[in-house]
C-alpha cells in the first residue's frame, strides 16, 4: 500500500506566514519581506521551495551569506523543536542520498535542491534555476540576485528575499522599490505583528525587556526586533556622531562656494576601491560636498573626474592629500603615488599633492579624530552619496556602517574590513590631515597631544 505524502511536510504555516507562503500561488514571480529575529523565516521559506519543486519540475537555489552559514543554517540546521530542515524533505520523495558535499538533495520528479553561499557566487554562472530563495539578504553579496535577475525572466522563474535590516543598503533599497510595485510582493513584520496559533506573541515586550536588562544594546534591539534600517549599526564607530550629524540638520543640501578652494582627501586602492572626499572649509565649519568611490580605476581616471566636476562647479582645488603610504615608491615605476599623482594633477587639474604621515596608532587615534571632526562637518546628502556596481550604498553610508564585530575564537574586537572601509578610511585622511602641521612634503601630528586636542586647521 503506497503511503501518501503531504506537502508541506512536518509544516502548517501561521497565520502571519501564510501571506508570503501563498504569494507564488497568487501569481507573484518576485517577493521580498523584512521579518524581525526568530519569526520563523527560513522554515517559512525552505517549506515554499519544497512546495514549489513539486509543481514545476527545475533547479532551486537557497542562498544564505556564505556557504559556511548555508551549511550550519538549512543543511544542518535543526529548529526550536528538534527537527531538522531537511526532514521537511520526506524521504519518500527522495531521489537517492543527499549529496552533503555540494549540499545538494533531489527528489523523484526530477527537481533538485541546492544551498549555496553568495560569497562562492561564481559556481552558479551557466546554470538556469527556476525557484530562488536569498535569506539574509542585507548581509549577502547582491551580484548573487543580480546574476538569476535574467535567467528567472526568461524562463519564468522566481524570486524570494528575506532578512532583518543592515541599515540603508542594497536590502534596503530593494524593499523601498518593492513597496510601490504591484509586480512585488512585499511586507515587514516586527514584533507587534506576529504571534503563535494560541495568541501569544512569538517575542514579547517581557522578553525584550530581559534583553535589555541582559546588557543587549538598543540599537540591536530596534535592528533585530523592530526591524529597524534607520538604527545604528552594532559596533559601528561613528553611529552617535552621524546620528546626530542627522538630526541637527548636518546632511541635507550644501552647495559648492565657487569661491572657496576645495580640497581632496584620499585612500589608496589599485586592485582595490581606491576613493575620495572633497572639501570646503569656510571658517569653522567643514563642508563635505562631494564623495567618489571605484574599483580597479588608476589615478588617471580619478584626475579625469576631478576635472570634469571642475567644469561643472567652477572651482579650483587646493590640497589633494594621500594617506601614509602615498610617500612609498611603487617598485614597478620607481616613484611615489604622491609624485606620480603630482604629474597628473599639474596637467589635468592644478593643486597640491601632500601626504599625511602615520598616526600613532590607525585605529584609536585616527577613529578618535574623526569623531571629533564630524561635529564640525555638513554632508551634501545627493553628492556624498554614491551606489556601488555592486549595489551597496558608500560616501555618508560607509560612515554610518563602518564598524567592529566580536571575533569569538580570538575573543577580541576587530575591525570589519568590507564595502564601508574605503569611504571611513579615505575620510580618516581627511581628519587626520586637520589636526596635522605642515612640514614640507609630508603633514606630521603632533604626536606630544596624541590627537586628543583642539583640532588644528591647515590652510589651503
Amino acid at each position: 500500500m503506497a503511503t501518501e505524502i503531504t506537502i508541506p511536510h512536518k509544516f502548517i504555516p501561521r497565520d502571519y506566514q501564510k501571506p508570503v507562503f501563498n504569494c507564488i500561488s497568487q501569481g507573484f514571480r518576485r517577493g521580498i519581506v523584512v521579518w524581525h529575529r526568530r519569526a520563523g523565516k527560513d522554515k517559512t521559506f525552505i517549506n515554499i521551495m519544497v512546495k514549489e519543486m513539486f509543481k514545476r519540475v527545475g533547479i532551486y537555489y537557497y542562498f544564505l551569506p556564505t556557504y559556511a552559514q548555508g551549511r550550519k543554517i538549512i543543511w544542518d540546521g535543526i529548529d526550536r523543536d528538534g527537527m531538522p530542515f531537511l526532514d521537511h524533505f520526506p524521504k519518500e520523495i527522495r531521489d537517492g542520498k543527499p549529496n552533503s558535499t555540494e549540499m545538494k538533495l533531489k527528489v523523484k520528479n526530477g527537481s533538485l535542491f541546492q544551498v549555496v553561499g553568495s560569497d562562492n557566487i561564481d559556481g552558479i554562472v551557466g546554470t538556469n534555476p527556476v525557484g530562488n530563495i536569498f535569506s539574509e539578504f542585507a548581509l549577502e553579496d547582491p551580484r548573487g540576485y543580480d546574476l538569476i535577475r535574467p535567467i528567472i525572466r526568461e524562463n519564468n522563474g522566481w524570486a524570494l528575499i528575506n532578512s532583518t535590516p543592515r541599515g540603508y543598503n542594497h536590502f534596503y533599497d530593494l524593499y523601498k522599490m518593492a513597496e510601490g510595485n504591484k509586480e512585488w510582493f512585499s511586507e515587514k513584520l516586527t514584533v507587534r505583528d506576529t504571534k503563535r496559533p494560541d495568541g501569544t506573541p512569538v517575542i514579547s515586550e517581557d522578553d525584550i525587556k530581559q534583553e535589555r536588562d541582559e546588557g543587549m544594546s538598543e540599537e540591536l534591539i530596534q535592528q533585530e526586533y523592530y526591524a529597524s534600517f534607520s538604527a545604528s549599526i552594532p559596533g559601528a564607530y561613528y553611529a552617535v556622531e552621524m546620528r546626530l550629524a542627522k538630526e541637527q540638520g548636518r546632511i541635507g543640501n550644501v552647495p559648492v562656494d565657487s569661491i572657496l578652494e576645495v580640497n581632496t582627501y584620499w585612500d589608496i586602492g589599485i586592485d582595490d576601491s581606491m576613493s575620495m572626499w572633497l572639501v570646503q572649509t569656510a571658517g569653522m565649519q567643514i563642508k563635505v560636498v562631494s564623495y567618489h568611490e571605484e574599483t580597479g580605476k588608476p589615478f588617471a581616471y580619478f584626475t579625469n573626474w576631478l576635472k570634469d566636476w571642475k567644469k561643472r562647479y567652477r572651482i579650483s582645488y587646493g590640497v589633494h592629500v594621500l594617506p601614509h603610504d602615498g610617500a612609498s615608491r611603487n617598485p614597478q615605476t620607481g616613484i611615489s603615488s604622491q609624485k606620480f599623482l603630482q604629474n597628473l594633477v599639474d596637467e589635468h587639474i592644478g593643486g597640491e599633492v601632500k601626504v599625511a604621515d602615520r598616526p600613532n596608532n590607525k585605529f584609536t587615534d585616527g577613529i578618535e579624530a574623526v569623531r571629533r571632526l564630524i561635529p564640525k562637518c555638513y554632508f551634501d546628502k545627493k553628492n556624498c552619496t554614491q551606489k556601488t556596481k555592486k549595489g551597496n550604498l558608500v560616501g555618508i553610508e560607509s560612515l554610518k556602517q563602518f564598524r567592529k564585530e566580536w571575533d569569538h575564537k580570538k575573543k577580541i574586537y576587530r575591525h570589519v574590513h568590507d564595502f564601508s572601509s574605503h569611504g571611513a578610511d579615505s575620510f580618516q585622511t581627511l581628519a587626520l590631515a586637520h589636526e596635522f602641521k605642515t612640514s614640507g612634503e609630508v603633514w606630521k601630528p603632533d604626536r606630544k597631544k596624541r590627537y586628543n586636542g583642539p583640532i588644528k586647521r591647515v590652510a589651503a
